[in-house]
């Protein structure tokens, strides 16, 4: 099921997380690389995803209540 323009869920993938549609890499992966570091084509590359892909976690992810523990 679709949650967001290029963001789904699917409990048969990745536990039910985020994904980018169509590629089976979390969202949070994507975050988390970027976040440490990595660049755009770095991610694109390592990860056969595209800057559409890219932007579509990162808006997914400006949307979202954050989760505090």
């Amino acid at each position: 099921m679709e949650i967001a323009p290029g963001v789904e869920v699917n409990e048969r993938i990745s536990f039910g997380k985020p994904v980018i549609k169509g590629a089976r890499v979390p969202v949070e992966l994507v975050l988390g690389k970027l976040a440490g570091g990595m660049g755009f084509e770095e991610v694109m590359r390592e990860y056969e995803i595209t800057l559409e892909n890219i932007l579509a976690a990162l808006d997914y992810a400006s949307k979202v209540e954050p989760i505090v523990a």
